[in-house]
């Protein structure tokens, strides 16, 4: 595959990230359901695609597009290949540029959302892998590791899905990477959906401490516009550009962490081979991007230790990592099969509609009883991430908590601490295929449901017992 080929891609990945993002600020449809610009520009790029475009240029007998779509094989080949690449940038940026707190002072507002955010995903695989074992193994023919598509597709988001690809072709279910891109996309909309529609019902219901009825989102907030009063740097020179381009070095650190990243799972494979040989093969087909995070922790330590000059800027860190999220979701949505949705039609359909009843369910009935303060207002947040993707849970944050009253931000800011290393893409998530693959579903079902038992418990009866910090409260009455 030549260069030009590959740069050819890249500039057509732009181009729709462009066009997209025209249609997120004309449609009032796309407005109203927050629709990430790079969703639509997938969406699109799919449309153009071979299942679409090309069977219907094959119906009317047009041979141009009828095997590739608009954009052709070698593109297709290109932006296949992005996914597994982006993700490691993704999760490498994570805690970079953010120093790392204490446990100690994490842990106060930590706590319950973390209960509620393991609740959510832990049943998100005791659900799954019980569908698995009842109804879509012996019916449907599919294998064990389908189980943990539910939390695959909607905890760790399109990036995960993608991420895994490789995981999945190499122990046989190749149609896993399609059914998780197909479940991550069902995730992020009816996470925006439901989650205004909730958030409509609250402030109806009384069960909102801060906004009012009418309150509603302004149109630049709709169209993912900043008001020109409301604009502000998208990041910090702590550089001078003489010496070096910003974006440069702070490239070069997320490449430094993926490297160890790299490192550690070379490490970790080649001590499986040594003391194993061929009875247990589970870091071969642990991908990258959980030990690239890791490799980004142990970067970011150093950081706060030895970086007196304080270069690494955390705002550059998030553009960084959002460039390489909306290319790597628009790369995966434009190479989704439609055709293995369709082969596998009843089975996702489960599989969409038990994870996003599991979800809404744990969020209505055990949320309040697990978070002593604001429950709605900080337990949303976890709501759209278990659904979606971070992106949607700040998303709704921001329309239940406008104006940053609540600690719902700082909550689920040091939550994420804890929580991504190992849901949501992290060790447990990039893990629970081959784990499934090499000993089974029961023994992860056993794991999860014990983890799910504790998790609610230690919630409810420990941190939903606790009184309501005095200190929130007053933060959210002062003017």
């Amino acid at each position: 595959m030549s260069g030009e080929v590959i740069g050819f891609a890249l500039l057509l990945v732009g181009l729709l990230l462009v066009v997209s993002k025209l249609v997120r600020v004309k449609s009032r449809v796309a407005q109203k359901l927050f629709l990430p610009s790079s969703i639509i520009g997938g969406g699109i790029a799919l449309l153009l695609g071979p299942d679409l475009l090309g069977n219907l240029a094959a119906a009317v007998g047009y041979d141009g597009f009828a095997e590739a779509g608009l954009f052709g094989e070698d593109v297709l080949e290109v932006w296949g290949e992005l996914p597994g690449l982006l993700i490691s940038i993704v999760f490498a940026t994570l805690f970079l540029g953010e120093r790392i707190p204490r446990p100690r002072e994490a842990g106060r507002l930590a706590g319950p959302q973390l209960s509620l955010g393991i609740t959510m995903a832990s049943g998100q695989y005791v659900v799954g892998l019980l569908l698995g074992l009842l109804v879509l193994a012996p019916v449907f023919g599919l294998p064990a590791m389908a189980g943990a598509l539910i939390e695959v597709g909607f905890e760790g988001g399109h990036g995960t899905a993608a991420g895994l690809g490789s995981t999945f072709e190499d122990l046989g279910f190749a149609e896993g990477t399609d059914l998780a891109l197909g479940l991550a996309t069902v995730g992020v909309v009816s996470g925006v959906v439901l989650g205004i529609a909730l958030i409509n019902w609250a402030v109806r219901s009384g069960r909102t401490s801060l906004l009012q009825e009418d309150a509603e989102a302004s149109l630049a907030q709709q169209r993912g516009l900043f008001e020109r009063e409301d604009r502000r740097a998208a990041a910090t020179l702590t550089v001078r550009p003489a010496s070096i381009e910003p974006l440069a070095i702070h490239f070069g650190i997320v490449a430094l962490a993926v490297l160890i990243g790299q490192a550690i799972l070379s490490g970790l494979q080649a001590l499986e081979q040594a003391l194993w040989v061929d009875t247990v093969e589970l870091f071969e087909y642990v991908p990258l991007f959980p030990l690239a995070m890791i490799g980004g922790v142990l970067v970011q330590l150093g950081i706060d230790r030895w970086d007196r000059h304080q270069v690494v800027d955390r705002l550059m860190m998030v553009r960084i990592q959002g460039l390489a999220l909306d290319v790597l979701i628009v790369t995966a949505l434009a190479t989704l099969s439609l055709q293995v949705l369709a082969d596998n039609l009843v089975p996702f359909l489960l599989l969409a509609g038990l994870g996003v009843a599991w979800n809404v369910g744990v969020f209505l009935l055990l949320a309040r009883r697990i978070i002593p303060e604001f429950w709605f207002e900080r337990g949303i947040g976890d709501l759209g991430q278990s659904l979606g993707v971070t992106a949607t849970g700040l998303i709704l944050m921001r329309v239940a908590d406008p104006d940053n009253k609540t600690p719902a931000y700082e909550a689920f800011g040091y939550k994420q601490l804890g929580f991504e290393p190992f849901f949501g893409g992290g060790l447990i998530t990039a893990a629970s295929v081959p784990l499934i693959a090499q000993f089974g579903a029961v023994p992860m079902l056993v794991v999860m449901s014990v983890l799910l038992v504790l998790s609610a418990g230690v919630g409810v009866f420990h941190f939903g017992r606790k009184e309501p910090d005095r200190e929130v409260l007053a933060r959210a009455e002062s003017p």
